[in-house]
């Protein structure tokens, strides 16, 4: 049976899952019953967890076909992430977890264009009014794409996160390991625009209420500047944009050590998800610097 703490953490996940992938209604029910039922038969200490309990949890599922397991270990992967993520737990122990079908699918990608007309629609809103709102979009933006942050990192900046000139941002992420990120230009400025419209003594950089920005009306700001942009909302979350970041970094030359830094990953694997160019410009790369490209071809 689920107990009242799994209960709460699979809500918090479900809610989350809405705001980012804007998922149905269906596979959100999908979604309760695989993590319920793993719940009810580790005792109700699914979010505490460990490998060797996932990996009693996966023997229970051998008679299953392949797709079910797949569902059902794609559900707690992605629900361990989540806590991870949250800062609910120091550790994901979704690797003992089996993985029966394919490989691992490409992360969402916006094309520069994509970006382009974001940035656009933003540009837009400010020369018809720099309002507060408005310039606090224009930093979430910059913020997201500039530097690559995760949504819970960048609503819950603190107010003192931007010194100044400093060109970084000390933060701590995942499993409480701190790491610099690089703040652009463009950024900074957007962030100290934003900051000057706010009451003195405040705790957070966006503040909302007595707390600070929720993820979930961060979601929902990204798809509505989306839908300005003429972008599908559903190609677009906080977190396809820290995509993007990382995409267009390495497009442009970036080292993937510098990049695996840069967004705080502990296993260079991870970051190596981000190597998907697309086969056209690995053939124009070849042909412009292999060091056989200038000699023609031989007869």
């Amino acid at each position: 049976m689920t107990n009242a703490g799994d209960r709460q953490l699979i809500d918090r996940f479900l809610e989350m899952l809405a705001a980012e992938a804007g998922a149905a209604r269906n596979t959100l029910m999908a979604y309760r019953t695989d993590l319920e039922g793993a719940s009810a038969f580790l005792g109700g200490r699914l979010g505490g967890a460990d490998a060797a309990a996932l990996e009693n949890l996966a023997g229970e599922w051998l008679p299953l076909a392949r797709s079910t397991v797949a569902r059902k270990a794609s559900a707690l992967r992605r629900f361990f992430g989540f806590l991870a993520e949250e800062g609910l737990r120091v550790d994901d122990p979704s690797g003992a977890l089996p993985r029966p079908g394919a490989a691992r699918g490409l992360p969402k990608v916006l094309g520069h264009d994509d970006v382009d007309r974001l940035f656009a629609a933003i540009e837009a809103r400010l020369a018809f009014v720099k309002s507060p709102g408005n310039l606090r979009l224009s930093a979430l933006f910059e913020l997201l794409y500039g530097s690559g942050l995760r949504a819970t990192e960048l609503v819950s900046l603190p107010r003192n996160a931007l010194r100044g000139d400093q060109p970084f941002l000390m933060l701590k992420g995942k499993g409480g390991r701190e790491r610099l990120v690089p703040l652009s230009d463009r950024a900074r400025a957007a962030a100290a625009d934003y900051a000057a419209t706010l009451p003195s003594g405040g705790a957070w950089l966006f503040p909302s209420g007595k707390k600070h920005l929720s993820r979930v009306r961060l979601y929902q700001l990204v798809r509505e500047l989306a839908g300005e942009a003429g972008i599908a909302p559903e190609r677009i979350s906080p977190h396809v944009l820290r995509h993007a970041f990382a995409t267009h970094l390495l497009e442009g030359g970036a080292d993937l050590r510098a990049l695996q830094t840069m967004l705080g990953h502990a296993d260079i694997a991870t970051t190596q998800i981000y190597t998907h160019v697309d086969s056209r410009r690995l053939v124009e790369l070849v042909n412009a610097r292999h060091p056989l490209a200038d000699r023609g071809r031989m007869e």
